[in-house]
C-alpha cells in the first residue's frame, strides 16, 4: 500500500503513522519531495491524507488512489475536483475547540482581558476604570449561523452562560432561523452574532445583515472567510457601529501588514487556530487509519462527505 502525505507532521508523528500501518505500507511525505507540482509518489499513491492543492487532483488522472482522508472538517475548496474514490473528513474532531475559541473570545471582549494584557505588559494599575465597562456573557441573546457539528458545540457551551441561542440553517429542523430575511429580523434583538457556515455560503453575512446588528452587539466567526462581507464588517468598526469582533478566519490568511483588522480597538484575531488542540496530530492519523481498517474489511467509512456539496 503506497500512501502519500501532504500533513504536515513532525518526526514524533511520522513514527506514530509509521507504527499504525501494516509493515508493507510505504509512506511518502510532501516535505520530502521538495517539489512544487506534483511529485511521483503523490500520483501513484492508494491513499492520501491531507489537503493538497486542488489543481493537484485535477491535473491528470490519479489511476492507483483509493481512498483520500481530508485533514480538515472544511473541504469547499474542493467542489470543484471530481475523484471516483471515496473521500472523507474529520467530522467533528476540531467542533469542540472552535467553540471554545469562540466562547474565549467573547469572554475575553466582554471582561476587557487584551486590554488588561496590555495593561500588565505596560505595570500599569487602573483595574477601577476598567471594571466599569467590563460586560457579561451571561445570559446574551445569540445567533449562530449553521447548525453543524461546530454550531452545535458552541450552542452547548452557551447554554452554561444562560444565553438565549437560535440557529439558522435552511433545512434544519433544530434550527429556529432559515432565511436571510429571518434573520435580519432577528438581528436587532441580537447581542452575539456567531458565525460557523462553510465556504459555500459566499458572502452570506452581507452589508445588509452588518447594518442590521446592534450597535453594541459583537460579530465572531469560525466558519470561513469569505462567508462575510469583510470591508462591510470594517467599515461598521471603525464607525462604532459594533460592540466588537471575534476572527478566527478573515477573507485573506494571513492578514497582510498594515491592513485595518490588526490596529482595529475590540477586534481578537485567533489566526485560525480555533481547531487546535493537544494531539491534533495524532487525531488525524488516528482517523485515517480507522478509516483504511473501514476500507480494508468492506465497511462504511467514517465521515464521508461528497466533494460537490462543497460542506
Amino acid at each position: 500500500m503506497k500512501i502519500f502525505v501532504f500533513t504536515a507532521l513532525d518526526e514524533a508523528a511520522r513514527t506514530y503513522l509509521r507504527q499504525q500501518l501494516p509493515a508493507e505500507a510505504k509512506v511518502s511525505f510532501k516535505e520530502e519531495t521538495g517539489a512544487g507540482q506534483p511529485p511521483a509518489a503523490f500520483q501513484e499513491a492508494e491513499v492520501l491524507l491531507g489537503n493538497p492543492p486542488p489543481a493537484w487532483l485535477t491535473a491528470g488522472p490519479l489511476p492507483k488512489l483509493r481512498f483520500w482522508q481530508i485533514d480538515s472538517a472544511g473541504f469547499d475548496r474542493y467542489k470543484g475536483v471530481h475523484l471516483a474514490v471515496p473521500v472523507a473528513n474529520m467530522g467533528d474532531f476540531f467542533a469542540w475547540a472552535c467553540a471554545e475559541t469562540m466562547v474565549a473570545g467573547l469572554l475575553a471582549l466582554y471582561r476587557r482581558l487584551p486590554e488588561l494584557v496590555l495593561l500588565q505588559e505596560k505595570q500599569q494599575w487602573v483595574g477601577a476604570e476598567v471594571r466599569g465597562r467590563q460586560g457579561l456573557l451571561r445570559g446574551k441573546r445569540v445567533v449562530i449561523l449553521g447548525a453543524g457539528t461546530i454550531g452545535q458545540a458552541v450552542r452547548e457551551q452557551l447554554s452554561g452562560f444562560g444565553c438565549a441561542v437560535q440557529l439558522l440553517a435552511r433545512t434544519d429542523p433544530q434550527a429556529q432561523l432559515h432565511s436571510k430575511e429571518e434573520l435580519a429580523a432577528a438581528l436587532p434583538e441580537t447581542d452575539v452574532v456567531i458565525n460557523c457556515l462553510p465556504g459555500s455560503a459566499d458572502k452570506f453575512f452581507s452589508a445588509e445583515l452588518v447594518a442590521a446588528m446592534r450597535p453594541d452587539s459583537i460579530y465572531a466567526s469560525v466558519g470561513r472567510g469569505n462567508t462575510t462581507d469583510e470591508p462591510a464588517l470594517i467599515e461598521a468598526l471603525q464607525a462604532g457601529r459594533l460592540g466588537g469582533a471575534v476572527l478566527d478566519v478573515t477573507a485573506t490568511e494571513p492578514i497582510p501588514p498594515g491592513h485595518p483588522l490588526w490596529t482595529l480597538p475590540h477586534v481578537l484575531l485567533t489566526q485560525h487556530t480555533g481547531g487546535g488542540q493537544p494531539r491534533e496530530a495524532k487525531g488525524k492519523i488516528d482517523q485515517l487509519i480507522r478509516n483504511l481498517a473501514h476500507l480494508r474489511a468492506g465497511q462504511p467509512l467514517e465521515n464521508v462527505v461528497d466533494l460537490s456539496a462543497g460542506y
